[in-house]
């Protein structure tokens, strides 16, 4: 590392840049994505293709259907682990808490039912063991979950977690990787002294790696606040997992201060062991709703809890949904469950409180305000755009030294590249098709899609790696331009397959103004055009390359 600090931060830049890029791309295309995860869902899931509905009636539709809920065995498993005896069988399970959930964007609601855990290990701990289900809230009944809804249940956490779910590894792997980020981001403002005149210079008709290097410093200056705020807020998120003090240092100090918590708002922490009937919980909605509105800010509910079910020490929480405004949380009321009674209403959040929700808000994007997250996908684009040039730069700069040399390292780097932009596009599109091809009755229809995620990731690999052989002689390699084609044809397949699949096809979905669907295929047709213009104008390149470029390994034997 060089002693000059500009030069030691342009090594920064590079190496760690380098290291972590083929983690932030994954993270940056699946959180653009992510901006339209729920009407991803909807185009993915045909029986979800209505409008997005309000919380339904708690005493007609939530509360029957919560009773169909079971726990998985994996969640026995895990309830069995906090018991000292032997649990009872699922029917003999008694509910504990009641929850449902749902958006502006949800046709759909979401809801889970958590079982006491009898006998404890540690009566202080969490001893739940949960269940969830999908309804449709116009009628309360499940809706089947052996179809993988895309964006909520894979693109979503891919985002976050890259689905490496053993030990939070995926969740570590990000924060650090997000922590280089902010690294990144310093170092390149440092390197760049002009970067106001890179803000405007951008010379495509220049020579590969000149162009290369204008559209990353453009990419990465535009969206330079978007990147760092966005990095900040992610690693904001999972704080409580990076620094778990609440859990080890503190937790006897947590404890304390949550059960006072509790007594002060009036809120039962335990169970009274006193049966007692659910008071109508639709009066307390409708009361809720009045309070809101009094205080200036009319609203729905968006998410409900009941505590303690049938006991006598029950009590309801509900959380107004926060879609009009950027922080996460909407203002909460508490009832007591078994007379409806106001327990509590929970007063303006102290101002570090309220910081954290709005920059938590502004990164999860639950507000609702279209234009706003359309530029969240351009940012997050850009971000994309920035380290696949960032790769590209690094080959290029690189290749004909390592040719004269007889080095690989710039063959392998440009093949890992190609796998983390065009590989990672088609892999994706190859999920999207994969949900139109698979019978709806094959078992285990989640996880084989998945399966074929992760195998058209890894052939592109392969593909990529075989076909970077020029790369060894400073040339360009082949599989840019043939995996530019492969995501065209995809990308029209996923919307032929749609229409052929559903009959929602453009001509219908756009005449009725439905746009999770008819703006994915427009999306994903666009996706097609650029990805067949960006094949031919490297194949074009390439070609005249060949022509030429002489080998240097030859060179330097014949030297």
């Amino acid at each position: 590392m060089s002693p000059n600090f500009r030069q030691s931060m342009a090594w920064v830049h590079t190496w760690f840049g380098l290291v972590v890029g083929f983690v932030l791309i994954v993270v940056f295309f699946f959180g653009t994505l992510s901006v339209f995860d729920r009407e991803i869902d909807r185009w993915s899931l045909p029986n979800t293709r209505f409008e997005p509905q309000p919380m339904p009636s708690f005493d007609k539709v939530l509360l029957p259907a919560s009773r169909l809920a079971t726990p998985t065995d994996e969640a026995m498993a895990e309830g069995q682990a906090l018991s000292k005896t032997p649990l009872p069988s699922r029917q003999d399970l008694v509910a504990d808490e009641i929850w449902a959930y749902t958006t502006h964007r949800d046709p759909l609601l979401r809801m889970g039912v958590d079982f006491a855990v009898p006998n404890p290990i540690d009566p202080h701990a969490h001893n739940h063991i949960g269940s969830d289900l999908t309804i449709d809230p116009r009628s309360g009944q499940p809706i089947s979950s052996s179809q993988l809804a895309l964006g909520t249940g894979f693109i979503f956490p891919m985002h976050y977690s890259l689905h490496l779910h053993w030990a939070h590894l995926g969740i570590w792997l990000v924060g650090l990787c997000g922590l280089v980020l902010m690294a990144g981001l310093v170092s390149g403002v440092v390197i760049h002294r002009k970067i106001f005149r890179e803000f405007f210079t951008f010379r495509p008709n220049k020579h590969l790696q000149r162009s290369t290097l204008d559209l990353h410093n453009l990419t990465g200056v535009v969206a330079l606040p978007f990147h760092f705020f966005f990095g900040l807020t992610g690693l904001m998120i999972f704080a409580a997992i990076y620094l778990p003090i609440t859990d080890t240092q503190l937790k006897p100090l947590h404890e304390r201060h949550e059960a006072a918590a509790h007594a002060a708002k009036g809120l039962p922490e335990h169970r009274a062991g006193v049966a007692a009937p659910l008071a109508s919980v639709d009066a307390m909605v409708q009361d809720a709703k009045a309070r809101w509105a009094a205080r200036g800010m009319p609203g729905e509910v968006g998410f409900l809890q009941i505590h303690h079910l049938g006991d006598a020490n029950s009590y309801v929480s509900l959380h107004r949904a926060g879609s009009d405004r950027v922080a996460l949380v909407g203002q909460t009321i508490h009832y007591a469950g078994a007379t409806g009674r106001l327990l509590h209403e929970e007063p303006e959040r102290s101002k570090a409180a309220g910081l954290h929700e709005f920059f938590v808000g502004l990164h999860l994007q639950h507000f609702e305000h279209w234009a706003l997250r359309w530029l969240y996908v351009l940012g997050g684009l850009l971000g994309c755009a920035c380290i696949a040039t960032g790769f590209v730069f690094f080959v290029e700069k690189r290749k004909a030294q390592h040719a004269r040399q007889g080095r690989s390292g710039a063959r392998w780097v440009d093949a890992l590249a190609v796998t983390s932009v065009t590989g990672m596009v088609l892999a994706t599109l190859v999920l999207l098709c994969s949900n139109w091809v698979l019978p709806t009755q094959l078992s285990e229809r989640a996880q084989w899609q998945e399966r074929l995620f992760w195998g058209a990731w890894l052939l592109s690999f392969v593909h990529a790696a075989w076909r970077s052989a020029p790369v060894a002689l400073a040339r360009r390699n082949p599989a840019w331009a043939e995996q530019c084609w492969a995501v065209a044809a995809l990308a029209l397949l996923a919307v032929l397959l749609n229409a052929w699949a559903t009959g929602d096809a453009l001509w219908r979905t756009l005449p009725q103004a439905y746009w999770p669907v008819a703006a994915m295929d427009i999306c994903l047709l666009l996706t097609a055009g650029v990805s067949a213009w960006a094949a031919r104008r490297l194949g074009r390149a390439r070609q005249g390359q060949s022509a030429t470029v002489t080998p240097l390994r030859q060179e330097g034997a014949h030297a």
